[in-house]
């Protein structure tokens, strides 16, 4: 049996991810904003032995062009940290990945609420570094415009450094509390950051000790050219839309080549692709549960959420039922853009055969079958360099997380692909990562005199 073993994380949006799930008659519609579902749904996923459960998120109600009719399922859901602060006290192993903007949020309040996360969780929390993909943020925050691509990859290289910094305020034991000598914390352990650069000028100490895990877990979800740049210097799992095997060993193998220019090994960083699954006893009983959720497809819905996948373009002036028509290029979201584009042409669809192909995973890949098929596309995604886990996007929610849990998590445990129990406490503990040193630990060397 194969001692790597596979890393699964649980993307939990509400009522699921299918741009229709919330119409679905099993789905939780009103999950976005349910406790107890969501309650129900990370106990699933550590039943299920998952590292993480995983939260994107928004700063703006709908994307791309919004949705003035009402009919699609975005807005109206939780705040990630928000949520998994309470989830993390009815659960004890499963991590916590919450999504949070370098374009939009501040480094030191984004630094003590994942501090905060950690210490509340015992260890279990992740950053989701993102540098938010739509325009449609930009008036909630006093701007005009969006800022530019490359604009916003320079700011969150600067952020993350930031943030790690504030990360660093105090030595592992720098608070003593010692109520004899009336010394609560030593003074020789507390370090100002005082950063001044391009984006950013932060003083420091954070008012929040060091996190359990030193830092939490830095997560990044982007494609580009920058994101994978962004990726290779600061982050330790990569989340990635791919869709064939050849095309996800290209990025597996691009963005580990890039890890030896920052320090880094391969064993540092988890490339983990989004995986849509249909599974179900039988392919044809599979196939009915996938048709039945795209039956529920609102055309307009449809052309929404590829509007928004292409940058927040408007795309209601075209035929549904013409080819995808040549589309500028964009400053938002541009390698899902990218991938948008190329699925069209390489199955020469319409805007309709589009929008339905991507309405499940948005680009992510699709799997529609027994919990054996599932096994097998996941097996050999993951021995022939191509992923080193899943983030898991359940069709809906609850039953969807319920049959992966109950039907193909013991199918990659019966192959020797997956955990039969928790290796740790700390979510570093259970995805085999090193806990960073402070910048202000002094190393033996170091403390030699020349």
């Amino acid at each position: 049996m194969s001692q790597r073993k596979l890393r699964l994380g649980a993307f939990l949006p509400g009522a699921g991810h299918h741009v229709a799930a919330w119409r679905h008659p099993a789905a939780q519609a009103d999950g976005g904003i349910n406790l107890q579902h969501y309650i129900r749904i990370a106990q699933t996923a550590e039943r299920g032995l998952f590292d993480a459960v995983f939260l994107a998120d928004g700063l703006a109600a709908g994307i791309g062009n919004g949705d003035p009719d009402g009919k699609n399922a975005w807005g109206g859901s939780f705040e990630p940290v928000t949520l998994f602060s309470a989830l993390s006290v009815v659960t004890q192993h499963i991590g916590f990945i919450a999504t949070a903007s370098t374009t939009y949020e501040d480094p030191y309040i984004l630094a003590r609420k994942f501090a905060s996360l950690d210490h509340i969780s015992g260890g279990r929390a992740g950053w989701n570094v993102v540098t938010t993909g739509s325009s449609a943020a930009a008036g909630n925050f006093g701007l005009d415009k969006h800022p530019d691509h490359a604009d916003r990859y320079e700011r969150a290289h600067e952020f993350v450094d930031v943030v790690k910094g504030l990360w660093d305020s105090w030595d592992d034991n720098a608070f003593v509390r010692d109520k004899a000598r009336g010394q609560f914390y030593e003074p020789a352990a507390r370090h100002e950051l005082n950063h001044t650069g391009k984006h950013f000028a932060v003083r420091g100490p954070l008012n929040v000790p060091r996190p359990p895990q030193g830092y939490p877990v830095i997560v990044q979800a982007g494609s580009s050219e920058a994101g994978k740049e962004l990726a290779a210097e600061t982050a330790e799992v990569i989340f990635t839309a791919q869709q064939a095997l050849e095309e996800a060993q290209a990025f597996y193998a691009d963005v580990k080549g890039r890890l030896a220019k920052y320090g880094r090994t391969s064993d540092q960083l988890h490339i983990m692709p989004g995986v849509f699954p249909v599974v179900a006893a039988t392919e044809e009983e599979a196939q009915e549960k996938y048709q039945a959720l795209q039956d529920l497809i609102l055309p307009e819905v449809g052309l929404a959420l590829l509007s928004g996948l292409v940058g927040g373009i408007d795309l209601s002036g075209y035929s549904l039922d013409g080819p995808v028509p040549e589309l500028p290029g964009t400053e938002n979201m541009k390698s899902r853009q990218a991938l948008m584009l190329d699925i069209a042409r390489r199955h020469h669809f319409t805007l309709r055969q589009l929008y339905l192909w991507v309405a499940g995973a948005r680009g992510h890949w699709t799997l529609v079958g027994t919990p054996a098929q599932i096994a097998d596309q996941l097996q050999s995604w993951f021995e022939n360099g191509a992923a080193d886990g899943f983030n898991v996007m359940p069709p809906i929610l609850p039953s969807g997380l319920d049959d992966f849990v109950g039907l193909v998590v013991p199918e990659l445990q019966r192959r020797g692909l997956f955990r039969t129990a928790y290796e740790g406490r700390t979510l570093r503990d259970n995805l085999g990562l090193a806990r960073p040193a402070s910048r202000y630990t002094v190393t033996p060397a170091e403390a030699v005199p020349a």
